[in-house]
């Protein structure tokens, strides 16, 4: 029996191809890590985490189909340990703030050096948050009036258009309580209708419309 510890199993998903090769061979030549799968859009990271159910993801927020927050959301739901390190170039303060509020274990910009994001990997995968200090200063303010995981995903549906119904159906809960989110989130932005809390939601990089 060999005594070979079990390498770091990593799902990339990102829709820059260059990108995702890059990441790849650069874990391919650690010894204690391994690509298992690659994802270019949302839905597929969800899917191929699904098929493999890597020890962690390395994700992208903005790709197509799916938003990386969206992913995050789902994921969490359906697979409450899973360990996703945000991997962003263009991630605003709201944006880093959100994606942590809603189940991100760390952050690391595509300016980080190589060894800086190896280490976060295996920081995540140990169960650490990995959060730079300087992006640490500018969340320590923001999570008073962050929106909850569930107010992100309602703020999602609205940008898409739907309707209090509708977004109670995607959800599989009742309107009335999607009115509460909805009314929640109005406040929290500090805007006073439905269209206001989407333009307040993509000046801020919280969600992204279709």
């Amino acid at each position: 029996m060999s005594n070979t510890p079990a390498k770091v199993r990593v799902l990339l998903a990102d829709d820059h191809i260059v990108v995702r090769m890059g990441l790849s061979y650069a874990i391919a030549n650690q010894a204690d890590m391994e690509v298992v799968a690659q994802a270019e859009d949302g839905e597929e990271g969800i899917r191929l985490y699904r098929q493999h159910r890597p020890d962690v993801v390395v994700l992208d927020l903005r790709m197509p189909k799916c938003s990386g927050l969206e992913v995050i959301g789902a994921l969490k739901r359906e697979f409450a340990s899973v360990r996703i390190l945000v991997l962003s170039n263009y991630a605003s303060g709201d944006e880093i703030a959100a994606a942590i509020h809603a189940g991100a274990a760390g952050f690391v910009g595509k300016d980080a050096s190589l060894p800086v994001l190896l280490d976060a990997i295996r920081r995540v995968h140990a169960g650490e948050q990995v959060i730079p200090v300087e992006t640490a200063r500018c969340l320590a303010n923001r999570f008073a009036s962050q929106l909850s995981p569930r107010e992100l995903e309602v703020l999602a549906l609205l940008g898409r258009g739907m309707s209090n119904k509708e977004i109670g159906s995607a959800l599989n809960v009742v309107e009335s309580t999607v009115k509460v989110h909805v009314t929640n989130i109005l406040s929290k932005l500090g805007v006073a209708d439905r269209t206001q809390a989407v333009l307040a939601g993509v000046r801020r990089g919280i969600i992204q419309l279709e």
